[in-house]
């Protein structure tokens, strides 16, 4: 009697264990659930990283300030993953700043001998670059000047005590200046009166604030002011064409995002953004 007792007792046991087993086997797979609901698939989206966010760094001409500006608002609306850093000044300097190898994954040029140079030091491929815009050199005034001033000659008027030009040698807008004036025979007597500044927005701001009765700027920045007026074009026949080339440079960490903000600036869209700051689409 006894050992039938203890039989049961272990055959109780076997079948307690047994069901014990049975039940753990039977627990549901949250995972296989889950992929056939779609909910995986909502948990594997919340735990992706985020795209990183990548910093392009654009070494671009002072006169380029208002236009791209309004560009990088909507490239980087459209592009979250990407942040445009600009550098701005004069081409001269900017182009010395990457030959001494300042971090730059484009430069965007107030004249095509800057980015020539850099081509020929193969610090940017002759394969991305273009020349993208045009521009024009005009004389400013301060908005109430009262100075009739209709043509250079007009800058020797002794009306005239202060005229502001960029530095020739590293800003495009003064170079061109310079070339005007040497053309017309005035370089040399206009010295004295003259006043140089580091970049073209410089030469904006001297006539502004009446530092300067006059000054040579573009097109384009004159139109960003209203504390200046245009006292007139300067003639195109007596400078270079001003043309604002952009190129990648090879030294970039970001080869395809600069090739793509490098694109964009060539389509349609950015390019009525410079248009409505007074630039022209180049023709190469």
């Amino acid at each position: 009697m006894k050992k039938t007792i203890n039989g049961c007792l272990f055959l109780s046991i076997i079948v307690a264990m047994a069901l014990v087993v049975a039940s753990c086997g039977t627990a549901p797979n949250t995972n296989s659930n889950a992929g056939k609901n779609g909910s995986a698939e909502g948990a594997v989206s919340s735990n992706q990283q985020p795209a990183e966010t990548v910093e392009l760094t654009i070494s671009a001409a002072a006169s380029m300030t208002d236009a791209l500006t309004e560009i990088q608002k909507a490239y980087e609306a459209a592009n979250q993953h990407i942040k445009l850093s600009f550098n701005f000044g004069a081409s001269g300097a900017l182009q010395q700043q990457i030959e001494q190898g300042a971090p730059a994954d484009l430069f965007l040029s107030a004249a095509v001998k800057n980015m020539k140079a850099l081509v020929d030091s193969q610090l940017i491929d002759a394969n991305q670059q273009t020349n993208l815009l045009k521009n024009e050199l005009v004389v400013v005034v301060p908005a109430d000047s009262t100075t009739p001033i209709d043509n250079v000659a007009d800058l020797t008027k002794a009306e005239v005590k202060t005229l502001a030009i960029g530095i020739p040698e590293s800003v495009p807008a003064g170079n061109y200046a310079k070339e005007a004036l040497t053309n017309a025979k005035l370089w040399d007597a206009l010295q004295s009166k003259s006043v140089q500044a580091k970049d073209v927005r410089q030469v904006l701001q001297y006539v502004e604030t009446g530092n300067a009765d006059a000054g040579f700027v573009y097109k384009t920045d004159a139109l960003t002011s209203d504390k200046v007026k245009v006292a007139f074009a300067v003639d195109a026949a007596t400078y270079k064409t001003i043309q604002y080339p952009i190129g990648i440079v090879k030294a970039t960490k970001h080869a395809k995002e600069a090739e793509d903000f490098y694109t964009y600036l060539q389509s349609q869209e950015a390019l009525d953004v410079f248009v409505k700051y007074g630039f022209s689409v180049s023709n190469q």
